[in-house]
């Protein structure tokens, strides 16, 4: 690789996360000539799906099974679909992150293929990108940490409420089309088919994007064993595990973050003389991640002794603490207490009109002055049928089976 191409990888890590697949894509241009470029990384929480937009409707799950399929130091060429059409494209793999990365760039209709040597070129550049982007991660920076939690709770809650509104009207479709009233049942069977397969691809969509954005607890947990034992293989402490008796999954920065302050706060432990075996654990609760460090040692160690670094920033970020508990004669136990919701969110979500668009809360405002479809339609200007849509998904959205229950709701929220 020239000096030219080093000064390139260069000046793309050196880019904000989110300018890097414009930059990587011009880098690439010139060798592989192309149309628009994606990427599907599995280790970004926030937002593991980017695209530059020039190909229309390209999605995250046209990306998945060129993820699958993709082997490393292996880039692929040849049609896939792509915006809804099959499309030339090359796959570029990489596994320089635990579950990989793939990038694909979308060639015009007939391209030549792609040489040897320039496909060589853009594995490695996108190794590297990879790797840059893993330490982010695995590192769990608090200020990228910051910026990933925030970007993955605005996230979480758009698709949360994108979800609700179409199934919500999904629902209302089905309803109707399944009503006896209707007497054209050839229509009628078309018609509940292809909703039935729109909600059934909206929720595998939801599943999809869990999978990238989430890592189960006890694989996170088996994870951080692997990097725990090389450290302790030369030593004379006894290293115990317990692993989490949960099938719950955690949010990337979280597991990333519980990782990340776990071998720190083993560091910190081994420096005393007097620790001959050490227990490490993860709980879950329903709110929380409790992930302790516990030693046989002196129980001499001071909250200072755990400095004011990057620990400590950490669970600042994420809202969380550091318990310490230190018993001389009888060893130390150190606790990080991380939640498993930002604390901006878990209030959010206490609130029982989050979910509300700012219109159905004035339908709701009306609904609790006992109001009717036709005042509510005259106060808000707009049509009866609008009223009872809003209503509906009103319902839905809090759970309630009639309006009644949502006034009281609106009333014990105010």
């Amino acid at each position: 690789m020239d000096a030219s191409t080093l000064t390139t990888a260069y000046e793309i890590i050196r880019q904000p996360l989110g300018e890097i697949l414009p930059k990587v894509s011009a880098a690439l241009a010139p060798i592989v000539p192309h149309v628009d470029a994606a990427e599907l990384s599995t280790h970004c929480a926030h937002s593991p799906f980017k695209a530059l937009g020039g190909t229309e409707l390209m999605t995250a799950a046209e990306l998945t099974p060129l993820l699958a399929a993709g082997a490393p130091d292996a880039p692929w060429q040849g049609r896939a679909t792509i915006g809804g059409r099959e499309r030339e494209v090359v796959a570029v793999t990489s596994h320089a992150t635990r579950r990989g990365a793939v990038l694909v760039l979308v060639r015009e209709d007939g391209a030549a293929p792609v040489d040897a040597a320039a496909l060589t070129v853009a594995q490695a550049l996108w190794d590297l990108v990879t790797g840059h982007f893993d330490r982010f991660a695995t590192e769990a920076v608090p200020g990228a940490l910051a910026r990933s939690r925030a970007a993955a709770d605005t996230r979480a809650r758009v698709i949360a409420e994108l979800t609700g509104a179409h199934a919500a009207a999904l629902s209302g479709v089905l309803g109707v089309l399944r009503s006896r009233a209707l007497d054209d049942t050839t229509a009628r069977t078309t018609a509940t088919d292809l909703a039935a397969s729109a909600l059934i691809e909206m929720r595998a969509e939801q599943r999809r994007d869990r999978a990238l954005a989430e890592e189960p607890a006890q694989d996170a947990f088996e994870r951080l064993a692997g990097e725990l034992r090389p450290m302790l293989r030369h030593s004379t402490v006894r290293l115990e595990l317990g692993a989490p008796d949960s099938t719950r999954s955690l949010a990337a920065d979280v597991a990333h973050s519980a990782r990340a302050i776990v071998r720190s706060l083993l560091l910190i432990v081994l420096e005393q003389d007097s620790v001959r075996r050490v227990h490490v654990g993860w709980q879950l609760t329903e709110h929380e991640l409790r992930a302790s460090v516990r030693d046989d040692g002196a129980g001499a160690l001071a909250p200072c002794d755990l400095g004011a670094g990057t620990i400590r920033d950490r669970l600042d970020v994420l809202g969380g603490r550091l318990d310490m508990d230190a018993v001389p004669g009888w060893g130390t136990t150190i606790t990080a207490v991380i939640p498993l919701a930002t604390p901006e969110a878990a209030v959010e979500a206490a609130h029982p009109l989050t979910g509300l668009g700012s219109r159905e809360v004035e339908v709701l405002r009306h609904l609790a002055l006992g109001h009717r479809n036709r005042r509510i339609a005259e106060e808000l200007h707009i049509s009866e049928s609008t009223v009872k849509f809003h209503v509906a998904n009103i319902l839905n959205k809090l759970g309630v089976d009639s309006r009644g229950e949502a006034a009281a709701l609106f009333h014990a929220a105010a």
